[in-house]
C-alpha cells in the first residue's frame, strides 16, 4: 500500500489538509462536547431564573408580612369585640328563653313561640323565631325597648299588628313578629394526625416457613 507523504505535497496542499483536519476536530468537539454542555447550561440558566423569580416573590411577600399580620390582628380584635354580642350555639337556647321572658316582663301574653329554619352565612348563622304576642301599644313599646337594650343582638322584624277592639292606646292587639338572633360560626379545628396511626397501614413482613428436609 502506498503511504501518503505530506512532505511531497505542495505547501498549500499541506495547509489545506491541516485546515480540514482542524475543522473536523472543531466540529466533533462542538457536536459531542459543546452542544450537550450548552443544552445543560440553558436548562440550568432557566432553572436559576425560576429560582430567582420565586425568591423575588418570596421577598415581596416577606415585606408585606408585617402588614398582613397587622390586618389579621385588626380582624381578630373585631372578632373579639363581636363575640360578646354574638352568642355561640350553646347559648342560643338560653337566649330564646330570654326573649320570651322579655315579652312576659313587658306584660305581653305569649300566644306562640316557634323557632324557624336556621340560615347559615359565611361567618354567622341566623336563628329566627316566630312570635305571636298579645297586648297593647304600651306593652309592645316596653318590649321593643327591652330588646334594644339587651347585650346580645336581637332583631325584631316582620311585625304585623291586628287590633282586637277599639279601646284607644290601651286596646288589646295581636302582634305577629320574627325575632332573629345571630350566632357566631367558629371554623372547625384542623384534624391532628395521630403519629401512632402513621405506620398502621404498613404490612408486616411475612416469615417463610423453613423448608422440610
Amino acid at each position: 500500500m502506498a503511504s501518503l507523504n505530506l512532505n511531497k505535497l505542495p505547501w498549500y496542499g499541506q495547509i489545506g489538509i491541516f485546515v480540514v483536519i482542524a475543522a473536523a476536530m472543531l466540529g466533533a468537539f462542538y457536536y459531542f462536547i459543546e452542544a450537550p454542555q450548552q443544552i445543560v447550561l440553558d436548562a440550568k440558566t432557566k432553572e436559576l431564573s425560576d429560582i430567582r423569580g420565586r425568591i423575588s416573590r418570596g421577598q415581596a411577600m416577606a415585606r408585606q408580612l408585617p402588614e398582613f399580620r397587622k390586618e389579621i390582628g385588626t380582624l381578630e380584635a373585631r372578632l373579639d369585640a363581636l363575640k360578646p354580642i354574638l352568642p355561640d350555639e350553646r347559648d342560643v337556647g338560653d337566649l330564646l328563653r330570654r326573649v320570651q321572658t322579655l315579652a312576659t316582663q313587658s306584660n305581653l301574653q305569649v300566644r306562640g313561640f316557634r323557632p324557624q329554619a336556621i340560615t347559615t352565612r359565611e361567618l354567622h348563622a341566623e336563628w329566627p323565631i316566630a312570635l305571636q304576642l298579645e297586648g297593647n301599644y304600651h306593652n309592645l313599646g316596653m318590649f321593643l325597648d327591652r330588646v334594644s337594650k339587651f347585650p346580645r343582638i336581637i332583631n325584631i322584624g316582620g311585625m304585623n299588628l291586628a287590633a282586637n277592639n277599639d279601646g284607644g292606646a290601651a286596646a288589646s292587639m295581636t302582634i305577629s313578629a320574627t325575632a332573629t338572633t345571630f350566632v357566631l360560626v367558629e371554623p372547625p379545628p384542623a384534624p391532628v394526625e395521630d403519629p401512632a396511626k402513621k405506620g398502621k397501614g404498613a404490612k408486616a413482613p411475612v416469615k417463610k416457613a423453613p423448608a422440610k428436609k
